[in-house]
């Protein structure tokens, strides 16, 4: 009885450990398809959501991948002339937080800013899903229904975000085949 208790107690701690790796080579190999982009921009189309005067649609919109140190990647997004957007994906033990960074033209911060919410499951390689957390609630209640994803493979990498409760959906597609020369800098980062 005791052999088969300590086989089964054996059992239980390899599954828990395997388990942990799978949720930690997961996040890892979508933060490594991402990281192979640094310093490399793209073109982006939106592919849902878009509607005349929402102050996307018709404009110029670029991803960079522009800053990637240990833990943290952070990725400005252009619409036309507006400079004002990076997402900050960073790792947290076995999940991903993503926090938008808006600011203005001289680089202050802005009133809204550092909202989004970190992944609560493992995802996968190709796909991390951040519903809105407590402090995206406090700071902007109306988009604490708000769940962002993004996707990446060899070829497409996607920002969406979708606002249950509501038809808001937003999806912009940025192909990977294609990096464009962009020798932009988002605001605040004169310095960097």
């Amino acid at each position: 009885m005791i052999k088969w208790i300590t086989a089964l107690s054996l059992l239980l701690v390899v599954n828990a450990q395997n388990l942990k790796a799978q949720k930690e080579n997961a996040l890892q190999q979508f933060w490594s398809k991402l990281e192979k982009h640094c310093g490399k921009s793209y073109e982006g189309t939106i592919t849902a959501g878009g509607r005349e005067g929402d102050g996307f649609t018709g404009q110029k919109l670029v991803m960079q991948v522009l800053d990637c140190k240990t833990g943290v990647i952070k990725v400005p997004f252009y619409v036309g002339d507006n400079k004002s957007r990076t997402w900050i994906l960073t790792k947290q033990d076995d999940r991903l937080k993503l926090k938008h960074d808006h600011r203005h033209k001289d680089g202050s911060l802005d009133s809204i800013t550092f909202y989004g919410g970190t992944s609560t499951n493992i995802g996968s390689a190709g796909m991390q899903i951040f519903p809105a957390d407590e402090e995206t609630c406090n700071l902007i209640p109306y988009a604490c229904g708000n769940v962002w994803w993004m996707t990446i493979d060899e070829k497409v990498f996607t920002y969406n975000l979708r606002r249950i409760g509501s038809d808001r959906v937003f999806t912009v597609s940025f192909n990977l085949e294609k990096p464009v020369v962009f020798n932009e800098k988002p605001w605040g980062w004169a310095d960097k």
